[in-house]
């Protein structure tokens, strides 16, 4: 088998970055563009895969990752800039993308965390060690600074595989290993910078005809066991109980976005870095409200089985072991739906619910329950700067897609407008549903509310003023 990785020896001498030829671009510079393209392809490698996660906690990891490449691939695109003639998008060489897609192009889902984790992480954490104890310490110091902030993060990330690993053993395909080995020795291990042919490599994965999963992979049961949003819906303007279940359980649903927001960077390739920058935090921040959400319902002694976590765009008719099925593959998401999905949830979806949220931030803490106060407020300020990716995009995203974006403020308020519409004439017909002890989903919704009472009682469960419906 190949060599996996250079020798981690520190160099007798430090390895200089000029030669003869010199003029004003140090060596070290072509090897950022390489390092950059293999770190912004690990994000992408990350995202492919991403929605086979199954466990939740292990959902959060995989979207941290996401962020934490991002943060990866930015500071190496900013020192590349730093450089003179320093081009961060500059072409790299075609053997790099051959490396990622052998990466990619695993067997199975347990093979491609392998091929990720445990072998191109690892590589790379070696190669940039190998440069640390190699370059002159003064003169490159910037890069070296940079390099260990970027092991630092590559630890955590094989930190978490050893512990996944161990709670789901695998044995890794051996004929994928040899792809990629074979992959890495052509590259020649990446001791050196690879000069380019041709047009150099595109993004990982976009000549290969890989597919993601219909559907993001979830535990079972994730269906509620009784649908008690009829009654939220009815009692949530004037039932300060009522707001305070229903946003536990809605900021734990928002855990679907996340999954969903990795198509967005997969499919996205054809958008500038700063994009898939934006999509990165926003992503984050996202699986970060579903976390807490999960955790308040934690905190209210409620299990998440007792409240289901069914992906957002499914319904009743779905067959559960269709959803459950990681290889079903999903439809590639084009210009024009990564436009709609843009739109949607920052124009739409989140423009709409500040004023709900603003109220129940509100009634929380003068209810003084802080910690749901809190949740409402990070939300609200990550969900401001949400919409400003949104309002910052869109019109790139249109100009792909071939869609008229001059009136999107007016077509999003007439969304807004229209979804409300709906749920106020749904709100008359669920005020209209028994609310009887021999109504399974009734005495469920009291259960959970009256445990979520007992946990941490609200101080103005009869003075809260009446509050906007939801909007959607």
């Amino acid at each position: 088998m190949p060599t996996l990785s250079p020798s981690l020896e520190p160099a007798s001498t430090p390895l200089v970055q000029v030669t003869r030829d010199t003029k004003i671009r140090p060596q070290i510079l072509d090897r950022l563009k390489d390092w950059q393209y293999v770190e912004r392809s690990l994000h992408r490698l990350i995202a492919a895969w991403g929605r086979h996660m199954v466990d939740w906690d292990d959902k959060s990891a995989i979207h941290r990752h996401i962020w934490d490449q991002a943060e990866i691939v930015q500071k190496l695109r900013e020192r590349t800039e730093q450089f003179p003639g320093g081009d961060s998008d500059a072409p790299v060489s075609a053997k790099l993308e051959r490396l990622v897609n052998a990466v990619l192009l695993a067997p199975s889902f347990e093979d491609a965390l392998e091929g990720i984790y445990e072998i191109l992480v690892r590589h790379m954490a070696r190669i940039y060690i190998a440069y640390v104890q190699s370059a002159h310490p003064v003169h490159d110091a910037p890069t070296v600074r940079l390099l260990h902030d970027i092991c630092t993060i590559k630890e955590q990330q094989w930190l978490w595989m050893r512990d996944y690993r161990r709670r789901h053993p695998h044995r890794v395909n051996q004929t994928y290993v040899q792809a990629i080995a074979e992959a890495w020795a052509a590259c020649g291990c990446m001791t050196s910078a690879l000069e380019v042919e041709g047009t150099g490599a595109r993004p990982a994965g976009v000549e290969t005809g890989f597919q993601l999963p219909r559907w993001s992979a979830r535990q079972s049961p994730w269906r509620p066991p009784h649908d008690i949003a009829p009654y939220i819906r009815a009692d949530f303007a004037h039932n300060v109980e009522t707001r305070r279940l229903f946003w536990a359980i809605g900021y734990m649903m928002e855990k679907n976005l996340p999954d969903d927001q990795l198509r967005w960077i997969y499919w996205g390739h054809f958008m500038p870095w700063e994009f898939h920058y934006n999509v990165s935090r926003h992503l984050w921040d996202e699986s970060r409200h579903g976390d807490s959400g999960y955790s308040r319902l934690k905190d209210f002694g409620i299990r998440l089985e007792e409240v289901g976590f069914a992906p957002y765009d499914v319904d009743e008719t779905a067959d559960d072991a269709e959803i459950l099925n990681p290889l079903i593959p999903g439809q590639p998401l084009d210009a024009k739906g990564l436009y709609e999905e843009v739109f949607y949830i920052g124009m739409v979806a989140e423009q709409g619910h500040f004023t709900v949220k603003n109220q129940s931030f509100q009634d929380f803490r003068d209810g003084e329950d802080l910690e749901s106060a809190e949740m409402m407020l990070f939300d609200i300020i990550d969900e401001t700067q949400h919409v400003q990716y949104a309002h910052r995009w869109l019109p790139i995203l249109a100009g792909f897609a071939g869609t008229d974006n001059s009136d999107y403020k007016e077509r999003a308020a007439s969304m807004r407008k229209e979804l409300q519409d709906k749920v106020l004439i749904q709100m008359e017909q669920d005020r209209l549903l028994p609310r009887t002890s021999d109504t399974p989903a009734w005495n469920h919704y009291q259960n959970l509310l009256e445990r979520v009472r007992s946990r941490c009682p609200l101080t103005n469960v009869d003075s809260a003023p009446e509050r906007s419906p939801k909007p959607m």
